[in-house]
């Protein structure tokens, strides 16, 4: 006797559906692409142009790379951590010295931030159409943007994505279960110590945050998580701190000194710079180098968006029955703490010299007001969606609009320019090749001059810095200029048609002593003749 059980056939097996992505997370994912090959595509075409300051941290990843030495500051100065030289010295190892070495590992930060940015979105109860317009939102690109996302300069491209960590932490830390959270405590103040190292721009996020988390698990904090963040923000931190306490420098000193030198901006400039021109410009709606009028309706949204994404939050977060950390206050509260670190760091732009001495470049530190967009473009989201409010949300679409076309725009006019930068790279990098042909080891240049010029050689060619006046200017390696000062057959180099260039035209000539030279694309090199 058989069991009465009946084989299926073969074929009435179903096999088994692939499961697909929903169309909102799959366009999301493409357009993350775009993003990222977009930025991809204007490293390889030499965009955004580098300067000495970001060869400056190429010097430091060479150094790191050849283990002779192991910065934890900025060349020349105490304040801004070295991290990205730590992240692109394997790579300087490996392929050499390169602007595209250098950014790779920026590139990468920067999609990192896209997928935390959407991973956020959801956290805090948007919708996948929602988190698609936020991705959709950071993937534009103007020139202030791409600048703050791939230059290797110092502070800036970790900064989102170090942001957005936080803010994704913290929501876990305040809907998790005890048992699940002292890995999260480790992290969040592993990230929050790197950063307050790294660039204390973020400070106000910083803060917000963990304001939130102490309302929020204070008896927690008071007992094993206490001691675990404290102890990973200060391993975090630790590079600061040794240096610190090793060479007696304070670099929260330090780093209000860098807020504008010489005399005092008027308040006028700074408030103008640091909330008329700096909204726009932080949030990628101007093209390069300067914003047009048109381009500066978000310095009046950008407030009134503040305001009201806020007492959403508050109102949400407040009246809400129910035990802290439950589903509905714990996205309203993050929401809530973002747009905060928001205010405190629009805030501390607004009232500082570097605003209203200088906006168009300053506005980078603004750069981190991007953490905040899937807060503050919430009032928007639910207003274009409420089927009830139909002037509003006609009125919140528009707004919308305005913010993916004026990034466009913006977006598209990078791209014009694109051919000029590329250009000019290609000069830059003729002066090297005629440096290498004309046996030259050491020359005296202006600032962004040396240590571009010192860091494309690999330091096969050493340069010193100097004024316009052929006076010594600011060596943030002061061995460069020791080792210059001890060649005799020193060239100078210096743009053409540049106040160098012409100061030094006066000294050419055939006697003894005086300079011949030789005229590369853009570039003068001064030679002494014996």
């Amino acid at each position: 006797m058989t069991a009465g059980v009946r084989e299926e056939p073969r074929e009435a097996v179903r096999p088994r559906t692939p499961r697909r992505l929903p169309l909102p997370t799959l366009l999301a994912l493409l357009v993350g692409f775009a993003g990222v090959g977009y930025r991809l595509a204007l490293l390889l075409a030499d965009v955004p142009p580098t300067n000495s300051d970001e060869a400056t941290m190429g010097l430091a990843a060479l150094h790191i790379a050849r283990g002779e030495d192991f910065p934890v500051w900025f060349y020349g100065q105490a304040y801004m951590g070295t991290l990205e030289a730590y992240l692109a010295a394997p790579l300087v190892a490996l392929a050499g010295p390169s602007v595209l070495v250098l950014r790779l590992p920026t590139l990468a930060l920067y999609a990192l931030f896209l997928l935390l940015s959407w991973r956020l979105t959801r956290r805090l109860g948007g919708d996948r159409w929602y988190a698609l317009l936020v991705v959709a939102v950071l993937a534009l690109g103007s020139d202030r943007v791409v600048k703050n996302q791939l230059i290797a300069g110092g502070g800036y491209p970790e900064l989102n994505p170090a942001g957005t960590a936080l803010a994704l932490l913290t929501v876990g830390l305040c809907v998790t279960g005890p048992g699940a959270r002292l890995p999260r405590w480790a992290a969040w103040g592993l990230i929050a110590g790197v950063l307050l190292w790294v660039d204390p721009l973020i400070l106000p996020y910083v803060l917000t945050l963990g304001a939130l988390l102490v309302a929020w698990r204070r008896r927690e904090l008071a007992g094993r998580a206490g001691f675990v963040l404290a102890g990973a923000l200060l391993l975090g931190a630790a590079p600061m701190l040794v240096d610190s306490i090793r060479h007696g420098r304070n670099p929260v000193t330090a780093v209000l000194a860098a807020g504008g030198s010489g005399a005092a901006a008027d308040w006028a400039d700074r408030l103008h710079g640091g909330l008329v021109l700096g909204p726009p410009l932080a949030m990628g709606f101007c093209s390069p180098g300067r914003c047009a009028t048109w381009q500066l309706w978000w310095a009046v949204a950008f407030p009134v968006l503040l305001v009201l994404a806020a007492l959403a939050a508050w109102r949400t977060l407040r009246p809400a029955p129910g035990a802290p950390g439950s589903a509905e206050r714990v996205p309203a509260g993050v929401r809530l703490a973002l747009l905060g670190g928001a205010t405190g760091v629009l805030a501390a732009y607004a009232v500082s010299n570097a605003a209203g001495q200088t906006p168009i470049e300053s506005s980078r530190y603004l750069s981190c007001l991007a953490v905040a967009v899937p807060a503050l473009l919430w009032p928007l989201w639910r207003a274009a969606r409420r089927p009830t409010a139909r002037v509003a949300g006609i009125a919140a679409v528009v707004v919308l609009a305005g913010v993916l076309g004026t990034g466009a725009a913006a977006t598209v006019d990078v791209i014009r320019a694109a051919p000029a930068v590329h250009a000019d790279a290609d000069r830059h990098r003729s002066l090297v090749d005629t440096l290498g042909a004309l046996d030259v080891r050491h020359v005296r240049g202006g600032y962004w001059t040396c240590n571009r010029l010192t860091y494309a050689t690999g330091e096969n060619v050493v340069c010193a810095v100097v004024d316009d006046d052929l006076t010594p200017g600011f060596d943030r390696l002061p061995a460069y200029r020791r080792e210059v000062a001890a060649d005799p057959d020193a060239a100078w180099v210096a743009p053409a048609g540049s106040p160098l260039a012409a100061r030094l035209d006066e000294r050419l000539g055939t006697e003894s002593g005086a300079l011949d030279v030789v005229t590369v694309a853009g570039w003068r090199i001064y030679l002494p003749r014996h």
